[in-house]
């Protein structure tokens, strides 16, 4: 395959995941030089991106998964390395002669992104962020760390992409509110009685999205949604209360700005994450759409709805909102006791409608965590806050 220079070389983090997968049908598609690839046990997998597109580097977090990596691939001029260690010296160590640089997708799951999208930031990458941990869990380090390097995130989440896309309107003092548009899941306009009955199956059947099973918990709850609050005041700058979450089950508006003079930019296309991911890797340049990616038919759409979000019936949304408020360590917490918790319904241990109570249960019990702000004391909260999680269900 011959390569375009028109855009930074990638390395991709989480390259079998859904999002990793749809970064390399975009490297594919654009001619964009892959530089190393990520994985935790999906050998078959990484071994055929090797094969097509001859990474510098390929590094599986299972140290076993790794050494089978290692004997496949020995005909070729990828080093394999193993661990989170090896994902840190891999991104230091990659090269490039493109004068545009690296760009890193981070799409590992969970908690375990952060390191990744710390040690991008210190090497001076480009970060195209779809690991929303990293901002949750350490939000103010994270971007304390950029500003430091000069370093350029580009948000993958379709909400984020959206807003950072509405903000080239305007400029940062010009903002009035950040309108973040959520599909409201598959109980919108539930009860909190309705909600007693609720089952895994109908939890896992979301609207829009075809997305793993703890995100699309998290939807359900609107849990997603808190953390994309959290995203949000981190990534743009913006103090919680020019936060507002607008319900709007279209899902055609994937997020809107309104400015001072209360002018309302709006991003609008079909559901489909590929267009997050090449614009976050192609930018700023926009790309022809490749594939499958659809037009939108405003014909057939025909209306565009808004409602509130009901923070009564699903509280995890206010919650989040207090976390960010309050700052330090709270978010941390709220990330890694709504994990256990998800865990836990996943594994048919608790009902739907005990996940916002003992999530809540946990915050209220670690809210002194508050006054932690650095990396050490992050991860002390994440550990006690996993902790007691763990004691409230088992109660």
């Amino acid at each position: 395959m011959k390569y375009d220079s028109h855009y930074p070389d990638l390395i991709v983090l989480g390259s079998t995941g859904s999002v990793g997968e749809q970064a390399m049908d975009v490297a594919r598609a654009h001619r964009i030089p892959v530089r190393a690839v990520t994985a935790h046990r999906s050998v078959a997998t990484v071994e055929a991106q090797v094969r097509e597109f001859h990474p510098d580097f390929a590094v599986m977090t299972d140290e076993t998964a790794a050494s089978d990596l290692r004997a496949r691939v020995a005909d070729t001029s990828t080093r394999v390395l193993a661990g989170f260690e090896g994902i840190t010296e891999m991104l230091h160590a990659v090269k490039t002669d493109n004068p545009l640089g690296i760009t890193v997708e981070n799409s590992i799951l969970g908690e375990a992104g952060l390191l990744p999208t710390l040690e991008t930031l210190k090497a001076g990458h480009k970060l195209a962020l779809a690991n929303k941990e990293s901002l949750v869990v350490g939000g103010e380090l994270v971007m304390s760390l950029a500003r430091e390097k000069g370093t350029t995130i580009l948000p993958v989440d379709s909400e984020h992409c959206a807003i950072f896309q509405c903000l080239r309107a305007g400029h940062h003092d010009e903002i009035n509110r950040i309108l973040l548009t959520a599909s409201g899941g598959p109980f919108y306009g539930y009860t909190g009685e309705q909600l007693q009955s609720v089952t895994k199956a109908m939890t896992l059947a979301h609207p829009t999205w075809k997305m793993g099973a703890k995100i699309t918990v998290d939807s359900a709850t609107l849990m997603n949604k808190g953390f994309e609050v959290i995203e949000a005041v981190h990534l743009f700058g913006v103090a919680p209360e020019k936060v507002e979450v607008i319900v709007h089950r279209e899902s055609m508006i994937h997020s809107m700005v309104e400015y001072i003079d209360h002018s309302i930019i709006a991003q609008m296309s079909v559901p489909d994450m590929r267009h997050c991911v090449q614009y976050a890797l192609t930018h700023p340049r926009r790309l022809p759409a490749e594939g499958t990616l659809k037009q939108a038919d405003l014909f057939a759409l025909g209306k565009l709805t808004f409602g509130r979000p009901d923070t009564e019936v699903f509280p995890l949304l206010a919650l989040a909102r207090d976390c960010i408020a309050k700052g330090g360590a709270l978010p941390c917490v709220l990330n890694a006791a709504n994990e256990i918790v998800v865990a836990a319904f996943l594994d048919d241990s608790i009902r739907f409608c005990q996940i916002p109570e003992l999530v809540s249960r946990t915050v209220h019990d670690l809210s002194y965590t508050a006054a932690w702000h650095s990396y050490d004391r992050l991860m002390e909260a994440d550990t006690l806050a996993r902790e007691t999680a763990r004691r409230l269900l088992n109660r």
